[in-house]
């Protein structure tokens, strides 16, 4: 796998009903600040408030807005393995690029139930990323799973959200084919890169995806000064982007760019004032909005 970045990009609400304007708008603005791919339907997409006909839509507008010129990893996981099955089916059909396929989350399967369930997905034949964040699954797939679950066909990465820095260095040594590493933290990736990941899915590339974008082709060439420079930039910027539950603040940072409205599905609800002058107060140093 080439080295990546990709945003995992909000869902634009009007009235409880997808913004399909606001979502081209947002993935224009990707693609006009070099972003390599988005992930729709993810969890800072609000997925699981999302009906399959909305999740279906969001995916299959994506496609359509990018237009190829930017790759489209649709999130299409599941606690359900018949139910991811049928989304993946899905995305494949309209034509993502991808799938990102969260760890089972709440029936916590034992490890041959998280193996068994990546099988039946691999047997679609389309590329998958597995998405291991314990946070919100509550499992942590091992390395010993993960190195197995990469065994099949068409899994060709991880989207690894848990912090783990020396992860990406010990999943190397046991995954014996080409495959991607990707960050999910925002806040570790020049790290993660230098352990051996390639490439990132960020939450703070919603508002500020150049810096994110230039920060990882930093790390690619090797330049870790202009990389640790961009990255004392955003550190507070990421700190203030999750300084409430994932996308509160997302959203409330998008809406001051004008990229879509505040409004956000229950049971989140929009950011506190406090969340919302500190991260008011971070896009302003950064020259995000004035």
């Amino acid at each position: 796998m080439t080295t990546a970045s990709y945003t995992a990009i909000i869902t634009p609400f009007k009235k409880n009903k997808i913004d399909e304007k606001s979502l081209e708008k947002i993935v224009k603005f990707q693609i006009e600040n070099g972003m390599d791919g988005i992930v729709p339907c993810g969890t800072t997409g609000e997925s699981p408030t999302l009906t399959h006909e909305e999740h279906n839509f969001v995916i299959e507008s994506c496609v359509k807005f990018a237009r190829g010129k930017i790759q489209v990893m649709a999130g299409t996981g599941s606690n359900s393995t018949e139910e991811a099955v049928m989304m993946t089916k899905h995305a494949k059909k309209v034509g993502v690029n991808s799938c990102l396929i969260v760890a089972p989350y709440y029936n916590k399967p034992t490890p041959e139930g998280v193996f068994l369930h990546f099988k039946e997905l691999d047997k679609i034949g389309i590329p998958l990323y597995i998405y291991n964040i314990p946070g919100r699954s509550v499992i942590n797939i091992s390395d010993e799973n993960l190195a197995r679950i990469a065994t099949l066909k068409n899994v060709v990465g991880i989207k690894d959200a848990t912090g783990d820095l020396a992860r990406v260095a010990s999943l190397r040594l046991l995954i014996k084919k080409k495959f991607g590493y990707l960050s999910g933290e925002d806040a570790t990736v020049v790290g993660f890169n230098a352990m051996g990941g390639n490439g990132v899915i960020s939450v703070t590339a919603n508002v500020a995806p150049k810096m994110v974008s230039d920060l990882q082709k930093a790390t690619v060439r090797g330049d870790y000064k202009t990389a640790l420079a961009l990255q004392d930039k955003l550190t507070n910027l990421h700190a203030a982007m999750f300084s409430e539950t994932n996308p509160i603040p997302a959203k409330y940072a998008a809406s001051l760019m004008g990229l879509c409205s505040n409004e956000i599905r229950l049971p989140l609800t929009p950011a506190s004032t406090t969340a919302q002058a500190r991260i008011k107060n971070e896009m302003k140093k950064l020259g995000l909005i004035k």
